[in-house]
This record gives C-alpha cells, sequence and structure tokens, in this order.
C-alpha cells in the first residue's frame, strides 16, 4: 500500500519537462508534484480586460504556491493559478445568508469548487471561487487535523472528491438512518446513540469512511430544504466527529439533497416522516476492500 501511494506522488522526467517548459497547461493529465520545481511567473492582480476562460467545477486535488490542480467529473484535471487578482467568495448560512470574503489561501485539498477563470497567454487564472461554507469547514479541518503537507494528503482528498457521483466506486457495508422533525435538524437522544453504534461499527471495518447525506420532506420551498438539509447532514457530522471519536479524515464531504430521492411517500404525514432524514453509509473503496 506504502509503495502505491508514493507511485502515484511521484512524476515522471517528462511531466517534470512539460510543466517547465509552460507557466501553465490546461486540462493537463498529469497530477502536481511536490517535485515540481520550476518557478512559473505570477499572475496579474489586475485581471479586467482579460479574455473570459472557462468556468470550472470539481474538487481541488493538489496545490502548490499558486497552482491550484481542479479534478472533475470523468476524473479530468485541469491546473489554474491564482493570485492577488483571486477573489474566493463562500456562501453559507440557514438561509443563504452569510455570505463571507476569504483569501486564496483557503483553498484547501479536498475543497468543492466552481472557478471562474480568465485566460493569460496559455494559462488559466481564476478570477472568482465559489465555495460552500460547509464544505469549507470540512476540508480546512481534515487538512489541519491530519497535520499533512501538499504531497501528503492524498488519502484525505480521494475520500473528499468521492461524494454521490461516484458512490459506484465504493462497496457499501452498512446504512444507518436517523430521522428529525418538521423544520429541525436537532438530534433526538436516540439518534445520538443510533450515530455512535454506527461508529463502533464503521471501525471495526479496515479502511472504512463514512458518507453523510442529508434529505428533507417536500415541506417548505426548495432553497429552505436545501439549507434545512445541509444543517442536517453538519450536525450529524459534528456529532461522529466530536461525541463519537469519528476521525475527520475518514469522513466523505457531507452532502444534502433536500427533497430529493425520497424514502417514502410525501403524501403522507408517516412518508414524509420517513423523507426527514440523514443517511450515514459505511463504505470501503472497491479498490482496497478486502486488503
Amino acid at each position: 500500500m506504502t509503495m502505491m501511494i508514493r507511485t502515484l506522488l511521484s512524476v515522471s522526467a517528462t511531466a517534470v519537462a512539460l510543466v517547465g517548459a509552460s507557466p501553465l497547461l490546461a486540462q493537463e493529465d498529469v497530477p502536481v508534484s511536490p517535485t515540481v520545481t520550476a518557478e512559473i511567473a505570477a499572475p496579474p492582480a489586475d485581471l479586467a480586460g482579460l479574455e473570459p476562460g472557462p468556468e470550472i467545477e470539481g474538487t481541488i486535488t493538489a496545490r502548490r504556491g499558486e497552482r491550484v490542480q481542479i479534478t472533475s467529473p470523468g476524473d479530468v484535471r485541469t491546473l489554474i493559478l491564482v493570485g492577488e487578482g483571486t477573489v474566493v467568495r463562500a456562501r453559507g448560512g440557514f438561509l443563504g445568508l452569510d455570505r463571507r470574503s476569504f483569501d486564496a489561501d483557503s483553498l484547501v485539498n479536498g475543497l468543492p469548487v466552481m472557478v471562474e477563470t480568465v485566460r493569460w497567454g496559455d494559462a488559466l487564472v481564476a478570477r472568482r471561487v465559489n465555495v460552500r461554507n460547509t464544505d469549507l469547514r470540512t476540508a480546512t479541518m481534515i487538512r489541519d487535523g491530519t497535520a499533512q503537507g501538499f504531497a501528503e494528503q492524498t488519502a484525505a482528498t480521494e475520500a473528499l472528491r468521492s461524494r454521490v457521483a461516484n458512490i459506484d466506486q465504493y462497496n457499501i457495508r452498512g446504512t444507518t438512518n436517523v430521522y428529525f422533525d418538521t423544520g429541525r435538524y436537532q438530534l433526538t437522544p436516540q439518534a445520538q446513540a443510533e450515530l455512535c453504534n454506527a461508529a463502533v461499527q464503521a471501525q471495526g471495518i479496515d479502511n472504512a469512511l463514512l458518507l453523510v447525506v442529508g434529505y428533507t420532506d417536500e415541506v417548505g420551498s426548495e432553497d429552505f430544504n436545501q439549507e434545512l438539509s445541509e444543517k442536517r447532514a453538519g450536525r450529524v457530522v459534528n456529532h461522529l466527529q466530536q461525541r463519537c471519536r469519528w476521525a475527520p479524515y475518514r469522513m466523505l464531504t457531507p452532502t444534502g439533497m433536500s427533497e430529493s430521492d425520497p424514502a417514502a411517500d410525501n403524501s403522507t404525514p408517516e412518508g414524509r416522516a420517513q423523507n426527514r432524514r440523514v443517511s450515514v453509509s459505511i463504505l470501503v473503496s472497491k479498490a482496497v476492500d478486502g486488503m
């Protein structure tokens, strides 16, 4: 396993030469490596007037100085530059009313982002980076809690990259559902106990990760329910980590799915009660399951 990780972190001499020959290669399929030492010019502080580039949505999977690698669905990797002209905006709060500005240092491994870019020669420069407060807190906690550097975050990064979209890469070894009152995100004593039981079960499984997904019923507006589902997922994550002692780096990015994927019919009180839930699934990557 150690040899595999070292292999993934290495880069061929050809790849190093390519990075050194150009300021940046968009859609580069070679991972950013800590062994790359070629210097690149810092992007300009004033991005006004530069040609707009593509919008890139994905997860930060590598960072070295002003170079950031973003991996999108389908394992498409794009290298961008961040600098003084890059604005990082986070959106959160119960009704999306709390908006904050951050600097480029907030762009840590494992953070899901939506990036607006501009073209600077052959390079793409991030003009604006949009993130969610909940994602930023989780990614920062994983980085700080595991004291991992740029080249050592592979395990945590891969965990955070793996959300509902690529759940088929994992074997599900168990699922626990906890339920909530209408419009609420507080955990009942029963739910707290069930979550810790799930954590104990997962602790006994090698290479296990926890995926936390929040849901609502159809009562309320779409925006309200999206925020509510995220708050429910966040409350479960906090309890698992703080009370059940589940390690942050073994947690996939929590996700709020609002009214989607109902477990029961929303037309009845009983069905709506089943839909007001957070699902905690124990996952093991198929690549390491059984090792």
